[in-house]
Parts: structure tokens; sequence; C-alpha cells
């Protein structure tokens, strides 16, 4: 490798002293022009990269946010990469998919919007993102682990104990995601669960006349979960409806625990004439144990579900949904991580974003 140029050399290169070059870099305006294009041609003859690490330093931060997400029960099914490269292996596979279960990671389609949200923002903001994944009992050391090595951390709601959040937040901003503020030294953006699911609830109450509606919520500890059964709960107490005959099953916000929680009211003595879910993935879930069935969506049973995922714009029927802006949360977080770091003495900043209810072919009515 070629040794790379130093702030040293362009100074040298370009007649002017270190701290000449230095303004240039940082603060171009402040050096007559002629000398800046003269210090700014021998950067590109000399193909010189400011150093990163040198401008954290100085300026006593990374230029990172870290990005921190739960693990995915998917690695536990990872492959070896060797398994990929065997010398003398065809460069083709030929699988025979007609009738299979559709697969889809756990909570990867959310996570992709959030993440892709931040990524963008971050650019715009000049911050570089890591992002790290942990799981169970481990969360809390690889949370700390990131936070040693950025200047701010966003963490998905429940993924990192409170205790171990609040021990961070004496060392670097946090800003928590999907979750309401609940007193802690933590900004955090949300979006309106409960006012989305209650909307959404009363359209099949009042619009389609439904009132026999079965409920497939997430994980306890989740805040969405707990927020969009709240307001589902709410719509049918203001229609002097009882909560508690509503039947309720829980799933882990993953297809395939929407499609176990379909089998299991199949196999009920009477089949709901409406499935509401906590998430699009179970609601897609559901849509396909109720096809292997044989069951007719909407005809015999209405299905929704909440997020706004891509995949339920793409089923067959079309699911109705509660679309909140995925996008959005990755950036508005990033906006407060940076109005953190500006003003690191001001009180937590809690932002709630609004949603759109899309009423589509799966509750279209007969």
């Amino acid at each position: 490798m070629v040794k790379a140029p130093t702030v040293y050399d362009v100074a040298a290169d370009a007649g002017v002293s270190i701290a000449t070059v230095s303004r240039v870099l940082r603060r171009p305006a402040e050096v007559r022009e002629a000398t800046r294009e003269r210090v700014m041609a021998s950067v590109r003859d000399l193909g010189y990269v400011p150093s990163g690490s040198a401008r954290s330093l100085a300026a006593r931060r990374t230029g990172a946010l870290g990005l921190y997400f739960p693990g995915f029960d998917a690695m536990d099914d990872l492959v070896e990469l060797s398994d990929f490269a065997a010398d003398g292996a065809p460069g083709y596979s030929l699988v025979n998919d007609v009738g299979a279960t559709p697969d889809s990671h756990q909570l990867n389609l959310y996570f992709d919007e959030v993440l892709r949200g931040a990524e963008l923002e971050a650019w715009r903001r000049g911050f570089a993102l890591t992002v790290a994944v942990g799981r169970g009992d481990l969360a809390a050391d690889a949370a700390r682990d990131m936070a040693g090595r950025v200047d701010g951390l966003l963490v998905l709601a429940q993924t990192v104990p409170d205790a171990a959040l609040e021990q961070l937040a004496r060392r670097i901003p946090i800003v928590v995601l999907a979750s309401r503020s609940h007193g802690g030294p933590f900004d955090n953006v949300s979006v309106s669960n409960d006012e989305g699911m209650h909307a959404l609830a009363a359209h099949v109450i009042d619009d389609l006349e439904i009132r026999d509606i079965a409920y497939v919520g997430g994980p306890e500890d989740s805040p969405d979960d707990t927020d969009r059964w709240a307001g589902f709960v709410a719509a049918l107490r203001e229609r002097e409806m009882d909560p508690a005959a509503a039947r309720r099953h829980r799933g882990t916000f993953t297809r395939e625990s929407g499609r176990r929680a379909g089998v299991e009211l199949l196999a009920s003595p009477r089949m709901p004439r409406a499935v509401m879910c906590a998430n699009d993935q179970m609601g897609l879930g559901v849509l396909d144990a109720l096809k292997e069935a044989g069951v007719r969506v909407p005809q015999d049973v209405v299905v929704t579900g909440f997020d706004g995922i891509e995949a339920a714009n793409l089923s067959s029927p079309r699911l109705t949904t509660v679309y909140q802006p995925m996008e959005l949360v990755g950036r508005v977080a990033i906006q407060l991580m940076q109005r953190r770091l500006d003003n690191p003495e001001s009180g937590p900043e809690s932002i709630r974003l609004p949603v759109r209810v899309l009423l589509r072919e799966s509750s279209e009515r007969q």
C-alpha cells in the first residue's frame, strides 16, 4: 500500500502552515480565495483525506450515532458462509416452491423502514450511523459496548432494561423509539398507536356492523401493543361492548405467530366475524391460515393489521391497516438526537407522530 498523504504533506506542497490547511478544510470562509484554492489543489493532487479519528479527538465527538435493535429469531437458523462457497458446487438450484408458506423474519420490514429513515437523516446531518443487534440477557452489555463508540444512542423501546439505559444516559444522550415518555431521562419518538387502533375498531363496529371480534396482540412487554390494545378496548367500551368477551391471542409480531393464531381461531367452536391484529405481519399470517382453510376474506372474516408495511399492500386481498410513518420515526429520532447533542442541558423531549387508517379489500363491506 502507498503511504497515505498527511496534512504535513499538503502544507508543504501548498507552501502554507498546517494551521492554514486546517482553516481551509474547516472554516474556508476565513481564508483568502487564492490561498484556499492553492490548498485545495494540493489536497486534490495528493489525494489527501482528513483523518476522522483526529477530528473526533479535537472535537471530542466521534461523529457517529448508534442504532440498537433487538436480535432476530432467524439468527438461530443462519447457515455457515462456507456452505455458499464450496468449490465445484453448481451455480444454481431448482426448488419447487409451489404452495410454500411465505417466510418473513421477525419485524424485519418495520425495522427496514425505521433504519432507512435514520440512515437518510444521519447522512443529511453529517453523522455516520452504526447499527448493532443484541439478544436476551446480553442486550444491556451490547448497548454499553456500542455506547462507548458513539456520540448518542437510539434504542427501540423495551430492548434494553430501563436501569441500564439510565446508566448509559449519564454518559451519552439516549433517544427511545416506539415509546411514550415515562419519566426517564430520554428523548422519545412514538406514533398514535391507541388513536389509530381506536379509529380502526370503530370502523369495524360502526361501519361494517361487526361486534364479534378477535384480537391478535404482540408480546406483553411491547409498548406499541399496550397502546394498540388500549385503543381497541376504548372503542369497545364506548359502544357498551365488553372487552373481556373479545377473544384475545398473544403473538410475537411475526407472520408465523399470526398464522398460529389463525389456526387456533379456526379450531374454535365459532370463528369470529373479524380478526384485528396488532401488526401487519400477524395480519398476513392470519390471512395465510384462512386461505389454507378455504375461508373467504372479507366475505366470511374481516382481517386488519397495523404498521402499513409494503407486504400488506401486496397481499391478496390487500390488508386493511393503520399506517405509521416508519421512515419518519427514524428521521425524527436523529433530529431529536442532534438537538440533544447541541443542547445537553434541556429537558427530555417527546414527539408523537400521526397515523393513517387505510381501508382496503380485507375489510371491504359485503
